[in-house]
């Protein structure tokens, strides 16, 4: 029996054990070894660690724990479910731990469209976000793929890194009469019909071929993943994911704590936006509200304890 259990070793769940480490709690993160972020050779805008390689920011942050004795578990959780004092929690290879609380900082899995060749270049020339990965790609001819409304936007925002953009509709959307002035105003065409397929040339990205056979040269790619929240397990205790226009992700209060008590989540799992900086403070923020709830726990035990 652990005070807390962190599914997830990513940055915002070892950021998560750092803080409950330091604050005497006995922690357990379980991890399966697979971050989101794995294939990309490096973390960007994260401050003294940029471009570091993703995996060896894992190692960096679990290093971090040796001192405060929090126990790593290499693993992948299936199912939870209440118990009288908690939480148990069963894995993958069939072990099975248990804690009176429990947080979720498992990320996110990115859907990407049905294009052949285009996820073979996922984290490396196609890029999801400018910020992580748009200085990698600057001047480069990116091609914009359409999967949905937010095409547009990323086609505008991209155009900071690059002024050779194009925007490929993929019969996905229908931009409006102002949006296609906006494109035009900032000197990026658009493309319409169907994406057949992503060409690669010497492991490169290097063109974008339409279904009538027309093809484009480009040199980097980006374009709108659906983001789902990997945390099918916890449908045994009634908590699911909720959809939104880009995906689905959990629902959590300002200190993230789910609609279940004793359930935390903290990360991309429950924010599709942040950062990997922003995932670690995620988790030290729920880390804060946690420790606060044992220790609100504690003092009514003790006061109940004095006062019989």
């Amino acid at each position: 029996m652990q005070d807390v259990i962190i599914i997830g070793g990513g940055a915002a769940g070892l950021s998560a054990a750092l803080l409950l480490g330091r604050s005497r709690r006995s922690v357990l993160v379980i991890d399966s070894g697979q971050p989101r972020n794995a294939p990309a050779a490096g973390v960007h805008g994260f401050l003294t660690r940029d471009g570091v390689a993703p995996l060896e920011l894992t190692r960096l942050g679990r290093a971090d724990l040796e001192p405060y004795h929090v126990r790593i578990e290499d693993g992948t959780v299936v199912s939870a479910e209440r118990t009288a004092s908690g939480y148990r929690l069963s894995l993958e290879n069939g072990s099975v731990f248990e804690a009176p609380r429990i947080l979720v900082t498992t990320g996110l899995e990115d859907v990407l469209p049905d294009i052949p060749g285009l996820s073979e270049r996922w984290g490396k020339d196609l890029a999801h976000c400018p910020y992580c990965h748009g200085w990698e790609i600057q001047d480069q001819a990116i091609g914009v793929i359409g999967n949905g409304s937010f095409a547009v936007h990323q086609a505008l925002l991209f155009r900071q890194w690059s002024a050779n953009i194009t925007l490929f509709l993929n019969d996905s959307m229908d931009p409006s009469e102002a949006e296609l002035t906006q494109l035009a105003a900032r000197g990026i065409p658009v493309v319409t019909g169907h994406v057949a397929r992503i060409h690669s040339t010497n492991g490169a990205v290097s063109g974008v071929e339409l279904a009538d056979g027309t093809e484009y040269s480009v040199e980097a790619l980006t374009v709108q993943s659906r983001v789902v929240a990997q945390a099918g397990f916890l449908a045994g205790l009634g908590l699911e994911a909720t959809a939104n226009a880009f995906g689905a992700t959990v629902e959590t209060d300002e200190t993230g704590l789910t609609a279940i008590p004793g359930v935390w989540a903290a990360g991309n799992v429950t924010d599709m936006k942040a950062t990997v900086l922003g995932a670690a403070q995620g988790g030290a923020n729920a880390a804060v509200a946690i420790n606060m709830d044992m220790m609100a726990e504690e003092l009514a035990n003790a006061v109940e304890a004095h006062t019989a």
